[in-house]
């Protein structure tokens, strides 16, 4: 077991007051058997209200009212959480799905259809061609090999880049590009996943990363959905099945719906803003 304090800070400066619309909070781990939360501290100014609820992913959503205009948001989060996840690899899954292709029962296609989706349908063709590198029809493959293979090809292939823009390139741009961030790769990994008729889920939250020069950082990757084994994690930026390094705020099944923080302001057209976002993620005594 692990101890992670996670330090989350987001501030928005603006050159006068402005209003601001309800602000929409992700910060909060995803709590079970492998994630149980020890402590947790959140502060905002100005004068605010907080509700919290669960959607219909099970994700943990703030909603930050504020009250009156301001010239600065500051939203401060310190979450202390013990993750009990030793060894990702330790997972069955069914007899029926150690290979693929398999099928699924009639009741797990219902409730997984929105997970085998795709984002971006007309680009299915230019996806085609890059998937038919790991299966093409009639082959037969372990499930779990198949995965690794487009899981590590994207870490041998393609070079990351952190994107500032807001958004999630499609599965085309990223081909093309051959470059993209962990939300892109992620979604190249999940729309490869959906073709093959396995569902798949975006994933937003925290790396521990002690061997990285940066004090931590957001970060995104991919569940995908095995009869007996649940959902699965691939972290796409690093070819590794997701582990104790791996702390969850959100599911979705579309890339772009699970950013931490959310919201706007209306107001002069005129004035400036200014953002500053500090994440801290490291491990502490029990």
């Amino acid at each position: 077991m692990k101890r992670i304090r996670i330090y989350h800070l987001t501030e928005y400066t603006y050159s006068q007051s402005v209003e601001l619309t309800d602000y929409v909070l992700l910060l909060r781990p995803r709590e079970g058997h492998d994630i149980r939360i020890a402590s947790s501290r959140l502060n905002v100014q100005p004068d605010h209200s907080m509700k919290w609820y669960r959607d219909i992913y099970g994700n943990s959503v703030g909603v930050l009212h504020l009250k009156e205009p301001a010239s600065q948001l500051y939203i401060e989060s310190e979450v202390v959480i013990e993750h009990y996840e030793t060894n990702p690899l330790d997972f069955l899954v069914d007899e029926r799905a150690v290979t693929f292709p398999f099928p699924f029962e009639p009741g797990e296609r219902l409730d997984l259809l929105p997970y085998c989706t795709h984002t971006w349908p007309n680009e299915t063709k230019t996806l085609a061609t890059w998937v038919s590198r790991f299966w093409i029809a009639g082959q037969s493959i372990e499930t779990y090999t198949l995965l690794d293979q487009m899981n590590k090809a994207i870490v041998a292939e393609f070079g990351y880049g952190m994107r500032e823009e807001p958004g999630v390139q499609s599965t085309a741009t990223t081909l093309k590009l051959k470059t993209g961030s962990c939300r892109d790769f992620a979604a190249l990994f999940i729309e490869a996943c959906r073709f093959l008729g396995l569902p798949a889920r975006f994933v937003s939250g925290y790396l521990h990363n002690p061997d990285s020069t940066l004090p931590g950082s957001t970060h995104a990757w991919s569940e995908v959905y095995l009869p007996g084994a649940g959902w699965i994690g691939f972290d796409n930026t690093s070819g590794q099945v997701t582990g104790a390094s791996h702390i969850p705020t959100a599911v979705h099944r579309h890339a772009e719906a699970v950013p931490p923080v959310s919201g706007s302001n209306y107001g002069d057209a005129f004035v400036s803003s200014n953002l500053r976002v500090v994440v801290e993620v490291n491990e502490v005594d029990g």
